[in-house]
């Protein structure tokens, strides 16, 4: 075991095979974007949804050739959490408005999203100063990544929430 907890390991083991699921969700994921796009729903299309899932795929794509296990293990596991919650919120809303009254937990996903950015940030930080069998250079596109998410969402959260917010006052 490496002083990051966390052993690189080939893509045919079971992490790696479990880092394949996450990539295919994000297949989907971009699919959904590409339907938007189509569709011409521009109200839901804006910077911070095309460029994170219009990155994710390639990010996976990578971390599924290069790195499956691990740091890769963790970041997918995270990342497959926070999507459950976020789909169970959208799930509710797609019932109708009559749910509205349940859906008052909002903008604690968008920190929940923040809260792994900043996990996986932390995480990433640690690996690059201790001797952990991931490769410095991903280290670096990881920190890099989560660095550029946690920008576009603390953005996202303050013009959905607090700017709102102040409007009302």
């Amino acid at each position: 075991m490496s002083a990051c907890g966390l052993q690189h390991q080939p893509t045919g083991n079971a992490d790696g095979k479990g880092l394949l699921v996450v990539y295919f969700s994000k297949v989907i994921e971009l699919s959904d974007t590409l339907f938007f796009i189509l569709r011409k729903k521009n109200s839901q299309l804006t910077f911070l949804h095309v460029y994170h899932h219009g990155t994710m795929i390639f990010n996976w794509w990578a971390g599924v050739k290069y790195v499956a296990g691990g740091q890769s293990f963790l970041i997918g596991l995270i990342n497959s959490l926070v999507h459950v919650v976020m789909y169970l919120y959208y799930g509710l809303a797609a019932l109708g408005p009559h749910m509205q009254q349940y859906l008052w937990w909002k903008r604690y996903l968008t920190s929940l999203q923040l809260l792994q950015f900043f996990i996986v940030t932390i995480h990433t930080t640690y690996n690059l100063f201790t001797d952990c069998d991931f490769p410095d250079s991903m280290n670096a596109v990881v920190f890099a990544y989560s660095l550029s998410l946690i920008t576009l969402f603390r953005n996202f959260y303050y013009q959905s929430y607090l700017t709102k917010k102040s409007k009302q006052t």
